[in-house]
């Protein structure tokens, strides 16, 4: 992946750090006018997008906002870095920039836009997710979180979240759970998909633990009547 342009020089530490432990090699200058200099230096390919803080010099900002994307190769994508109070002055200027984030949501945040707009672009490598409302699954680092909160599941609890996960509004018995997720010559009892069933919902906790429903006399379903899972 080629180099971010950066603006300023230096950036936030936290944004720094977010966007260098995502993978980013980072390229940032000072003024505009060091833009041109720094690709030849920095890169054989051209930048693999921008982020352009307007917090200290917003003037700065958006002049550098405006010389890249007016060049015969405009950079791209371009996340713009703004503060609060900034948001109003930002109306008319949006083809300026593909996306903007405010700073006081954290630079976590702001290194999950960027890698969303890479993906779009085609230029990032979005993991294979499994979404739905509040539940978000990782199939590369077998991450799951709820509301942005990341749960520590054991292996077994992970996979049978996903299970029921990839399958949405559909009841399963605990006999078909079992032969599914644990493997046909797992030999515990229907009762070990109960307990396991009852772990995860304390993990998931209160307000999310009817993600798993119980079905009488039947087994259990994924989801929330109503909901839709969210889009890939």
């Amino acid at each position: 992946m080629e180099p971010l342009l950066c603006f300023p020089d230096p950036l936030p530490a936290a944004l720094t750090v977010a966007l260098r432990e995502a993978g980013h090699t980072l390229c940032a200058v000072a003024r505009p006018e060091m833009v041109d200099a720094a690709e030849q230096a920095s890169t054989k390919d051209g930048w693999g997008g921008a982020v352009v803080s307007t917090v200290e010099d917003p003037s700065e900002a958006m002049a550098l906002c405006r010389h890249v994307r007016r060049r015969e190769v405009p950079v791209a994508p371009l996340l713009l870095v703004v503060a609060p109070h900034q948001i109003g002055d930002l109306a008319l200027r949006d083809e300026l920039f593909d996306d903007l984030c405010v700073l006081a949501t954290g630079a976590g945040e702001i290194a999950a836009r960027l890698e969303h707009l890479l993906w779009r672009a085609g230029q990032g490598l979005r993991p294979d997710i499994i979404e739905y409302g509040p539940l978000a699954l990782n199939l590369e680092t077998y991450q799951a979180a709820v509301a942005g909160r990341v749960l520590d599941l054991t292996y077994m609890e992970y996979e049978l979240l996903r299970f029921l996960a990839a399958h949405p509004g559909k009841v399963f018995t605990r006999e078909t759970l079992l032969s599914r997720v644990w493997g046909y010559e797992y030999y515990g009892g229907a009762r070990t998909v109960d307990v396991h069933v009852r772990r995860l919902r304390a993990k998931l906790g209160e307000e999310h633990a009817h993600l798993i429903q119980t079905v009488r006399s039947v087994g259990y379903r994924f989801g929330q009547v109503g909901w839709l899972p969210a889009s890939t």
